[in-house]
């Protein structure tokens, strides 16, 4: 597994390390789900993106909690991508297999470390943890599971023996610090994903789709 230094202060800066990192993966029809304001849009050629999402700027406006299906057709997309949306969605399983389906090649997901966020506060014993706490007023922005990176890649993981996938990249982001604070935390844990777990605040996962028996021998 890569562990790569990068910090995402906003959703463009996710977008950005998608195109620098896996541009490779990009180079077909591409469906943004979850896309808020479709920054991808503008970062890859016309004609090629179709972003979905319940507001912001997307081509097709949807409730991914409300949906049964992805309004496509299988396999209709070259890569579909998925960032740091499935945690919003009760039905996060389901939406999971319409990204397969609607996928004709890629699909590339990431995932946050929830326990990387609340680990201050808790140590703390004071303060709040984005997305989670108990407003007074609904908001629509919010995180409705809580795991950390090893149940991530648990999940992710079992999906590839669910569905026809093979995961062909995995890697994590941890936050820049300087190089003797990551020594000295990395020396703390004798399990890489303990630190992990306590230290990288996303995972990627990239995924090919695999052809079905009836596919392979046709």
């Amino acid at each position: 597994m890569k562990v790569h230094i990068a910090e995402f202060r906003q959703r463009q800066d996710r977008y950005r390390y998608l195109v620098q990192e896996f541009q490779r993966f990009l180079a077909g029809t591409v469906l943004d789900v979850g896309c808020d304001q479709a920054v991808l849009r503008a970062m890859l050629p016309a004609g090629r993106y179709i972003g979905i999402d319940i507001g912001g700027d997307a081509d097709l406006r949807l409730d991914l909690e409300k949906m049964e299906k992805l309004p496509f057709g299988d396999c209709t997309y070259d890569c579909v991508v998925c960032l740091d949306v499935l945690e919003h969605l009760d039905n996060l399983h389901a939406v999971f297999g319409e990204l397969v389906r609607v996928s004709k090649a890629y699909v590339i997901v990431s995932l946050p470390n929830n326990w990387a966020n609340a680990r201050r506060p808790i140590r703390r014993g004071r303060g709040s943890i984005g997305h989670y706490g108990l407003p007074v007023s609904p908001i629509a922005d919010r995180h409705k599971w809580f795991f950390n990176l090893s149940e991530a890649l648990d999940f992710i993981r079992g999906q590839e023996k669910r569905y026809p996938l093979r995961i062909i990249d995995v890697r994590v982001n941890e936050k820049p610090r300087p190089y003797w604070v990551r020594t000295f935390r990395r020396l703390a844990y004798r399990s890489i994903m303990r630190y992990l777990d306590r230290y990288a605040h996303t995972l990627w996962i990239v995924m090919e789709k695999q052809p079905s028996p009836i596919e392979a021998w046709s």
